[in-house]
């Protein structure tokens, strides 16, 4: 008998959701993926060091040297991860731009440009952008221009609506995060057949796949593997090392979960005053981009003082 690791890659394309090189190396996922939060775990490591102290030393006398040196890190993290996996990786706009459509596209172009100038084409990039109405409509011009997108802090229904209808490549829904709300919420602990998170990237899968609508689907935020195995069979999984580990020492069955059966009609637009609303009656979703956003930015900050003091 495969492991579970193994069964699951035979239905799902399985991606990494790590920017330590050396995990990506044993795990030799498809595609990788990255946020702030783990941009700025990688470049404090040790792998990392030595890298973090020749871009220090040679930006430093540039304009805006803090934003030039993350800019530069963040591409030589992201060139060292293309090198390594197959597919894509995903490198994310920073989070302070997540209500500013225009600034969120020209950061894209200034990520694709960085990418291209190390011998990195878009075709092996995605531009990750927050879930809001003004991420998505980034989305929808950069796909336009032939820049693909992964739509990440995604948690509500009217999200995976707006970005299917703006033509976005992938989106990211949250698992773990929606599960976390719930159980505090509830007091209710769930089996992975009841997960509040689960259910919600089950309800989007079927939706895409009942109307025929190409966005892939790439459930992320996990935080134990029954929630992984509940989501055998979805197109994408991002999951972090040790969830990846856990699956494969895990000799068991794993049936598929997700079937994806013949698309209906097209689904129908959606407005931006239908997309608030219908987010803003969602308690949890509401909630969870709003401190997903915060938090990121509080990384990115760090990520800024920790270069403002190696510059002094």
């Amino acid at each position: 008998m495969s492991s579970k690791l193994d069964q699951l890659r035979q239905m799902t394309v399985v991606v990494a959701d790590t920017g330590d090189i050396d995990a990506v190396r044993r795990l030799a996922p498809q595609d990788c993926t990255t946020n702030p939060s783990l941009v700025l775990k990688a470049v404090q490591s040790p792998a990392m060091a030595e890298r973090v102290t020749e871009t220090v030393a040679r930006l430093k006398g540039v304009a805006n040297p803090v934003e030039a040196i993350i800019l530069d890190l963040t591409i030589a993290l992201g060139t060292q991860l293309a090198g390594i996996v197959p597919g894509r990786v995903s490198t994310e706009v920073d989070a302070r731009l997540s209500f500013d459509k225009a600034a969120s596209i020209a950061k894209a172009h200034q990520l694709i440009e960085a990418y291209a100038k190390a011998g990195v084409g878009k075709d092996r990039i995605l531009i990750k952008l927050a879930s809001t109405w003004e991420g998505i409509q980034a989305a929808r011009e950069l796909e336009k221009a032939g820049i693909q997108c992964n739509l990440t802090l995604l948690f509500s229904m009217a999200q995976a609506k707006a970005c299917a209808d703006a033509g976005a490549f992938l989106i990211s829904p949250f698992v773990g995060r929606i599960t976390d709300w719930f159980t505090k919420a509830t007091g209710q602990t769930y089996t992975p057949e009841t997960d509040p998170g689960v259910l919600s990237v089950r309800r989007i899968y079927d939706h895409y796949k009942a109307h025929g609508i190409p966005t892939v689907v790439m459930g992320a935020s996990f935080r134990n593997p029954g929630q992984i195995e509940a989501l055998a069979g979805c197109d994408r999984l991002t999951i972090s090392p040790d969830l990846l580990a856990k699956l494969g020492e895990d000799m068991g069955d794993l049936p598929r979960k997700l079937t994806a059966g013949a698309a209906g009609a097209a689904a129908a637009p959606t407005s931006e005053e239908a997309f608030r609303w219908e987010h803003n009656e969602d308690a949890m979703a509401t909630e969870k981009l709003a401190e997903g956003i915060r938090n990121f930015n509080l990384d990115a900050i760090k990520l800024e003082k920790m270069i403002a003091e190696k510059l002094a």
